[in-house]
């Protein structure tokens, strides 16, 4: 296992990062203990968690990660092991996170409840990286190339970071981070922690995968000149470039099967774009998803790979992807492909 460093921290964390947001939904306590177990028995020192999850976001189920990490870690006793990463929710209208049965805002009063929240539930004093899960201000996420403005209330961004210095002064965070935020948003947070004496950001955590590269777009320079790098999210386009979804399959308790919510990679662009992966992994020899891992891991500008699984055989070849040779014949087949489709699934 390879480790990296988050940002200018000094930390090192390892380049796969264990992913937690079916846990507590779609994964039981037990499962996901013997995830953990496994990730650190296999060199993983980073994980990360939210406020929000388990995914899709509902009352019933909210915070039950996070309560599965803090009792594995009181089980364990092994919170020295882990670099934990969890998220405090940008504007919704989820009543249920809050006190006062109000929707989400990123104001230093629900940063200081969400922070306090998450250490119960996570049985820690300390949480290593604290970041914003989505813009306070309204833009057009999860879906969609270029900005399209939206007006709408938002807290002012460098009033959130002086809410995000009070939890680091307090002992509570160590450093912050950003999450689904456009290279505007990150250098927005860099010009006020710099002109401020305000926190540094330290990484943003994007989708990235071979039908996604968005993040290239800007992104990929920042994280470069100023040290903030990607925590590549959704590596595998949620399942499609497994090739589980192929010719119109819907595997028993698959994402797809359960929420019916991944339409983004069901276009005849992403079909076509997916179909050419699988067929170079094909070619090769390779694992679909095991090559689809290692290209987001090998980037330059990522610092950790976020893997997801919801059973031991998906973790472990997600893991191992890292030991998948990566040859300019490999990689000049992908560009190729790349080039004949680009990002289909913003």
């Amino acid at each position: 296992m390879e480790y990296r460093e988050l940002g200018r921290t000094g930390v090192k964390v390892s380049s796969i990062c264990l992913g937690t947001m079916t846990w507590g939904q779609q994964n039981t306590e037990s499962e996901g203990h013997e995830q953990m177990d496994y990730a650190i028995a296999n060199g993983i020192n980073f994980f990360d968690t939210s406020e929000m999850y388990a995914v899709p976001p509902k009352p019933e189920t909210q915070g039950s990660t996070e309560k599965i990490v803090g009792s594995w870690f009181k089980a364990r006793k092994n919170r020295d092991k882990v670099i934990l990463a969890t998220k405090v929710a940008g504007r919704s209208p989820m009543t249920w996170l809050r006190d006062d049965g109000a929707g989400t805002e990123q104001s230093k009063a629900q940063i200081h409840e969400a922070v306090d929240k998450s250490l119960k539930r996570l049985q820690t004093d300390y949480i290593d990286l604290y970041q914003l899960h989505w813009p306070d201000r309204p833009i057009n996420l999860f879906g969609g190339l270029g900005y399209k403005h939206i007006d709408g209330a938002s807290h002012p961004i460098g009033e959130i970071l002086e809410a995000l210095q009070e939890v680091v002064k307090s002992g509570k965070v160590r450093f912050i981070g950003l999450s689904n935020e456009t290279p505007w948003g990150t250098m927005t947070f860099l010009h006020h922690a710099k002109t401020k004496g305000l926190p540094r950001v330290q990484s943003i955590q994007n989708a990235y995968n071979l039908v996604n590269r968005t993040f290239e777009l800007g992104g990929s320079e920042i994280a470069h000149r100023d040290g903030v790098g990607l925590l590549a999210y959704s590596p595998l386009a949620q399942g499609y470039l497994t090739g589980k979804y192929q010719n119109g399959a819907l595997p028993e308790g698959s994402r797809k099967a359960l929420f019916n919510r991944l339409q983004r990679y069901e276009s005849p662009q992403a079909n076509k774009a997916i179909e050419s992966y699988l067929a170079i992994a094909k070619k090769r020899g390779l694992d679909a998803s095991q090559m689809a891992n290692q290209f987001v891991t090998t980037r330059p500008f990522v610092t950790s790979n976020i893997i997801g699984a919801t059973n031991m055989e998906q973790l472990k070849l997600a893991v191992t992807s890292v030991d998948v040779k990566w040859s300019k014949e490999l990689e000049d087949e992908i560009e190729a492909a790349h080039l004949d489709q680009p990002n289909p699934c913003p």
